[in-house]
């Protein structure tokens, strides 16, 4: 005989949960090692973005990260207030902002090469199992993203 309960979902076997739960795990991680930089973790991504490009609009900042600019311009503004990125409109089309690093943020880049090694220790992973994870984590928000469509 079951139990009316073996019938309900359990928290432990959703797979929803354990993503949640690795992204805190994830961020307790980081955020010592972001500390001495003075970044968070939201801001470590933006500077990635911008050591990849150097200069990037508002919205292809807020695309690649999938942040809307309610999330974005907070962060923007502490990241400029910290005299790590300038925001100008683009001379070719005012409506544009973008956003380009300072020397200060360029020169970030080296320091925070320590933080990727770090968590990757962290994580356990050898680096054949971790890009395991990551394309099968990427398949997964992709095969997400087009549920939603």
């Amino acid at each position: 005989m079951t139990h009316e309960d073996d019938r309900q979902p359990r928290l432990d076997d959703q797979l929803c949960f354990a993503v949640y739960a690795t992204e805190h795990a994830f961020a307790r991680a980081y955020k010592p090692l972001l500390s001495k930089l003075g970044l968070t973790y939201p801001q470590y991504l933006v500077m990635m973005v911008l050591w990849e490009h150097r200069t990037l609009s508002v919205n292809a900042i807020g695309a690649r990260l999938g942040l809307d600019s309610g999330t974005l311009s907070p962060l923007l503004k502490r990241l400029e207030t910290a005299g790590l990125v300038v925001k100008r409109r683009a001379a070719d089309d005012e409506r544009r902002v973008e956003i380009t690093l300072t020397p200060k943020g360029a020169d970030m880049r080296e320091d925070a090469e320590t933080v990727g090694r770090a968590i990757a220790v962290k994580t356990g992973c050898t680096a054949e199992e971790a890009r395991a994870l990551h394309a099968r984590l990427n398949a997964l928000r992709q095969h997400l993203l087009e549920s939603e469509e």
